[in-house]
């Protein structure tokens, strides 16, 4: 388990980086299809969406109190807090991986802003 812990973190930490945030052929390798976003704006984001030119944006995000939860055998949940200090803002985050065709890839994500 602690192992597919570090695995995960290190792909929700690949997302933070601003080389892999512009690019759409990076990010459509961690997104799987089907992938939506409920989004800290309260909009909703679909892999579509993140498959642009300029890619999903960037900003100086820091990841910390990460955590993750099994859901199956082929299925986990990752949590975490994100200070974006682009934004000034302080976030929940929650991932859902499912590992598909050999790789684990994001299904799902929601932010949710807090105040600290």
């Amino acid at each position: 388990m602690e192992q597919l812990k570090q695995q995960i973190l290190e792909l929700e930490l690949k997302l933070l980086k601003p080389e892999i945030r512009t690019s759409p052929k990076e990010i459509d390798k961690l997104l799987a299809e089907g992938f939506f976003e409920f989004g800290g704006s309260g909009n909703v984001w679909y892999k579509k969406d993140c498959i642009v030119p300029e890619g999903i944006g960037v900003m100086k995000m820091t990841l910390s109190e990460f955590n993750l939860h099994p859901l199956s055998d082929d299925t986990v949940l990752a949590t975490y807090r994100v200070r974006d200090d682009t934004r000034m803002q302080n976030s929940l985050r929650s991932s859902i991986w499912k590992f598909i065709d050999g790789r684990w890839q994001m299904f799902f994500h929601q932010g949710t802003i807090t105040k600290s």
